[in-house]
């Protein structure tokens, strides 16, 4: 599929965005303390994995297989992660789903005809609350004043600082998941 096909655009915007998530929050990894670590590092993982899996021609017959080793390597890695506290919880279920998605494309299917319905429908309704909760948690955290009776409040003329680039950052990768999981 060409790059200048319409239905390519969306695909490419996507491994894009993942891309750039994925190479923040390696940047993050690097200089974070020794706890923000694995999270940072974990969340790099993903993102570079969802960017892969999200080019629209496909990661080749040897791509379903290398994502889904590296994600139930990065489910390994989010369960040891949990030792540290259940907030690490939602590494654990990207990890799954991603490996879910791999393994779905494994099965010959490829991107847009696979997977159960039931694990598909609990990953949409798990991602669609958690980027709903993440935009209201971003627009609470951005300063201002309130927005209507929501008792959100509206981003300021300058941004907040890099706890906020963080949450657009996880925003970012919930959305991207999102997508790929309607794709299924």
């Amino acid at each position: 599929m060409p790059f200048s096909s319409a239905s390519a655009v969306p695909a490419w915007l996507l491994v894009l965005l993942c891309a750039v998530s994925g190479a923040y929050c390696l940047a993050r990894a690097r200089r974070a303390g020794r706890p923000e670590r694995g999270a940072a590092a974990g969340e790099a993982v993903m993102g570079f994995g969802m960017a892969a899996m999200a080019v629209p021609s496909g990661t080749g017959p040897w791509g379903p297989g290398i994502l889904l080793a590296v994600f139930c390597g990065a489910a390994v890695h989010a369960l040891w992660l949990l030792r540290g506290g259940a907030h690490h919880a939602h590494h654990l279920v990207g990890s799954l789903a991603m490996a879910y998605m791999a393994l779905s494309m494994t099965a010959g299917h490829g991107h847009g005809r696979a997977g159960l319905p039931v694990v598909t429908g609990a990953l949409l309704l798990y991602y669609a609350g958690y980027v709903l909760l993440g935009g209201a948690r971003l627009l609470t955290t951005a300063g201002g004043g309130a927005v209507g009776g929501l008792g959100l409040r509206a981003a300021g003329p300058v941004g907040g600082g890099p706890g906020d680039l963080i949450r657009a950052c996880r925003l970012a990768m919930g959305t991207g998941m999102l997508a790929m999981l309607l794709t299924m």
